[in-house]
């Protein structure tokens, strides 16, 4: 008869080990399986405010967490998209909004249409035929309203916030549906030590600097990039990426806000890297990613501190990582999330949606104490495949690129990149196209909103778009820029939202 998991264990506290602890807490038999997470106070938290993507919202929602309350706890703003600054060439800018670019014409993707009259010189940038890229720039915000064939009526949108708020937040939530919460750090990581069982080399317990010994059949590893149960005790091994992906280090650093908060998150690249810039309502969360191939830390702080507003809230903190990915992430009966699994620099804001996907992967394949190795691969499969995909949409913001005024950009310009991504270049060079594969993260729009913006260019479009007059596709498509723009105009700007909906103490 199959062994049900009466033990889970959770290392590490943060956004990763408490969203982990919340919806297990919410979706699992609490009379049945104990949860028990384990975290250090003497670890600090990794981020400087936190920037997500729409997902976020299923995730709270799973857990029937107000939005409002959310946005009030955390010192939430809103997100419609990322504004990239200086990665096609220096003075350039274009928006990754999130939802669709346009609409479909006679059934064939709306890009397609503008490739066309752009090339004609009828079309305008292509950001202003994307509802989320002018409600940006706007600095508008509302939720979706029942409006037909309107893009009022699906508006997609993310959060900036404070993760450590949100890690309290998640804390309380997770208590309140008993969890058991320990605060100590690891002193020994005990493996069974049995050759003739096949459950040789499983964690069986881990011992704390407080006399404690916590036993589980199932341990989470939230420890960050150390990674003390999956690498340094079970010694799974590391794929690195950072032959294509050279960053290796951030300097963060909070700010006081001196300006209206702006609904997307702001990406400038710098010589050897970029700078984000994420507002909430309470502060700035700032950071500085760079190469320290082609940079220092001391040239590094001071781009920094040359480019943000505000006074500083803290000293410039100088963050290593390697970019790269576990060889698996499920070892035995450890399954990683968060930076323990892996790490893909925050470009696109994907770190939290990663925590988030592992969890509903590992709810989807949760085991007995068999551990069938049929289940594991299954994850590790499909968690590989979706850190794969990540790294191939990050790659092609440093690849696709004319800039050519430091050796870092010569470098990425030039580099050879995995074939996946190389596939994805070479067609749409040709006609336009980009397929998404193997339900892939990022949609087509969004590798369309990235190509077109770094300056990659079509020699042809979809044959079928000639159907199609040019004085009636150019009527079309400015029709759709025009309700577009009326939409927009009947929003209340980002700070009236807040203001009205949820606006946190001061």
């Amino acid at each position: 008869m199959t062994k049900k998991i009466n033990n889970i264990v959770i290392l590490g506290g943060g956004t990763a080990g408490w969203m982990t602890a919340a919806a297990l807490s919410k979706l699992l038999n609490r009379s049945e399986i104990n949860i028990t997470l384990v975290e250090s106070e003497e670890i600090p938290s990794v981020g400087v405010g936190e920037a997500t993507i729409p997902q976020l919202q299923l995730f709270n929602a799973l857990l029937g967490i107000d939005e409002n309350e959310f946005v009030i706890e955390t010192q939430a703003t809103f997100k419609h998209g990322i504004m990239f600054k200086n990665w096609k060439q220096l003075d350039h800018d274009y928006i990754h909004p999130f939802g669709s670019i346009g609409i479909p014409l006679d059934g064939i993707d709306f890009y397609q249409y503008w490739l066309k009259l752009s090339k004609l010189g009828k079309a305008e940038s292509l950001d202003n035929y994307a509802f989320n890229s002018v409600s940006a720039i706007n600095k508008k915000m509302m939720r979706s309203i029942n409006v037909p064939n309107s893009p009022l009526n699906d508006i997609a949108y993310a959060f900036h916030f404070d993760a450590g708020l949100y890690a309290k937040y998640l804390n309380k939530f997770s208590m309140k549906h008993g969890v058991n919460h320990i605060v100590s750090k690891v002193n020994k990581v005990n493996l069974i030590e049995d050759k003739d069982s096949a459950k040789n080399g499983f964690i069986r317990s881990i011992e704390l600097m407080n006399d404690q010994t916590v036993e589980g059949d199932l341990f989470i590893d939230c420890s960050g990039f150390h990674g003390v149960l999956i690498e340094q005790a079970l010694h799974t091994g590391y794929e690195s990426w950072s032959h294509w992906l050279p960053c290796d280090r951030a300097v963060v650093m909070p700010t006081t806000s001196t300006e209206e908060a702006v609904p997307y998150t702001c990406s400038t690249a710098h010589t050897a890297g970029w700078q984000w810039k994420i507002p909430l309502q309470s502060r700035v969360g700032n950071g500085h990613v760079y190469s320290s191939r082609f940079m220092s830390d001391d040239e590094a702080k001071k781009i920094l501190l040359e480019n943000v507003t505000g006074e500083p809230l803290t000293e410039p903190r100088v963050i290593h990582f390697k970019t790269g990915v576990r060889r698996k992430q499920w070892n035995k009966n450890c399954v990683a999330i968060g930076l323990s699994s892996g790490f893909i620099e925050p470009l696109e804001s994907t770190s939290i949606h990663l925590i988030q996907s592992s969890i509903s992967r590992l709810m989807s394949l949760f085991p007995s104490t068999d551990f069938d190795k049929t289940d594991i691969d299954t994850f590790n499969r499909q968690s590989m495949a979706e850190q794969e995909a990540v790294r191939d949409f990050i790659i092609a913001h440093y690849k696709i690129t004319e800039r050519d005024d430091s050796a870092f950009w010569n470098y990425c310009r030039n580099m050879d990149v995995p074939s996946s991504v190389q596939k994805k270049i070479d067609l749409f060079k040709t006609n336009g196209r980009i397929f998404r594969e193997n339900n892939e993260l990022f949609h087509e729009s969004s590798w369309v909103a990235v190509m077109v913006g770094q300056g990659l260019t079509s020699k042809h479009y979809h044959p079928l778009v000639d159907a199609m007059p040019v004085e009636e596709a150019q009527k079309r498509v400015e029709h759709i820029k025009h309700v577009i723009e009326q939409s927009v105009m009947k929003m209340p700007t980002h700070t009236e939202f807040i203001q009205k909906n949820c606006k946190a103490a001061s």
